[in-house]
């Protein structure tokens, strides 16, 4: 993963309708701009919008030279059909009709047949990542038959590198220290390693540099509200409405950002980078407007002075490593 901006990737949940519908060509229109804009790292998973989102990939991405992106999709939900959905919505937040539901499925069978119907939908014959998607609650079957399916599919070549993506930093640490050497590649960290928190700075990155693992940093707004300078009284933190503490911290944040000629999402998108372990980022865009943003925010670094000032006002511990 190179500098500047192919270091950024594109996530695709608010492709797949995420909480709000978005238009076979407003999502055609966001993965074009993030092509011209030089993004070359794109992710996608089944969960996001019932396959709605590998669907617009795949098909944005179906003339471009396949040597020149990296794709990532994910395993651990197969999708399979509801007939009992016709005439409602999804209730897990994306706004498409429910004919189809997620069942969990961490086993090697259900590995293979996920990553089966996930190249049929992008309408690829390999993908570049394959993680192992939110096994919370299902760590026997996910270390146990999962990822060695993934890794016997890895050398088979059917896919590149390997890992796990996550909103916790506990269980990718569990995966890259318990795992075989070599077995996992890659581990994708939603929301933990942000400007407003590190926890996953203690042992998970320390962890990756050590083996050699990559990370690549997701979240990096935590859910909205380091998205935009001013942040507003109903920002959303971890998807719910944000604390008032956690607000007045991130606006405090801001106010620093500011007073050193930059802007809060700015900062947001830099900070990760500063670890050596990050390899790269993902961003999420339901317009071309939000995408064009986030692309103009990442334009130029923070000044070095912002570090120390968030430093001196308890915002950023000393240990934490800077851009």
């Amino acid at each position: 993963m190179a500098d500047t901006l192919s270091r950024l990737g594109l996530g695709t949940s608010p492709l797949g309708n995420l909480y709000a519908e978005v238009t076979d060509h407003e999502a055609r229109a966001v993965i074009d701009a993030a092509w011209e804009a030089g993004v070359r790292i794109f992710d996608t998973a089944p969960h996001y919008g019932l396959g709605l989102a590998e669907k617009r990939l795949g098909a944005a991405l179906k003339d471009r030279p396949r040597d020149e992106f990296l794709l990532s999709t994910k395993v651990g939900r197969l999708l399979v059909p509801d007939p009992s959905g016709v005439g409602r919505l999804d209730d897990d937040g994306f706004v498409v009709p429910a004919t189809t539901r997620r069942v969990w499925d961490f086993s090697a069978d259900g590995v293979r047949r996920s990553l089966e119907s996930s190249l049929d939908r992008l309408g690829l014959d390999r993908v570049d990542v394959v993680y192992l998607h939110d096994p919370d609650d299902h760590w026997e079957q996910a270390a146990g038959e999962a990822l060695p399916a993934l890794v016997e599919l890895r050398e088979q070549g059917v896919v590149g590198a390997i890992g796990a993506g996550m909103n916790q930093w506990q269980m990718l640490a569990r995966f890259v220290r318990e795992s075989e050497v070599d077995a996992v590649d890659v581990v994708l960290l939603a929301g933990r390693y942000t400007l407003l928190e590190q926890p996953a700075l203690a042992e998970l990155l320390p962890l990756c540099a050590e083996r050699g693992v990559d990370v690549l940093a997701a979240g990096l707004f935590n859910s909205g509200l380091l998205a935009r300078q001013d942040v507003p009284d109903d920002a959303t933190y971890d998807y719910r409405t944000a604390p008032a503490d956690v607000v007045a911290r991130a606006r405090r944040i801001a106010a620093v950002c500011a007073r050193h000629g930059t802007t809060l999402p700015a900062a947001a998108l830099w900070f990760p980078f500063g670890h050596p372990a990050v390899t790269g980022a993902l961003i999420g865009a339901r317009s071309t407007a939000e995408l064009h943003a986030n692309l103009a925010a990442f334009a130029e670094p923070p000044p070095p002075g912002l570090w120390a000032d968030l430093r001196d006002e308890g915002l950023l511990e000393a240990e934490v490593p800077t851009p």
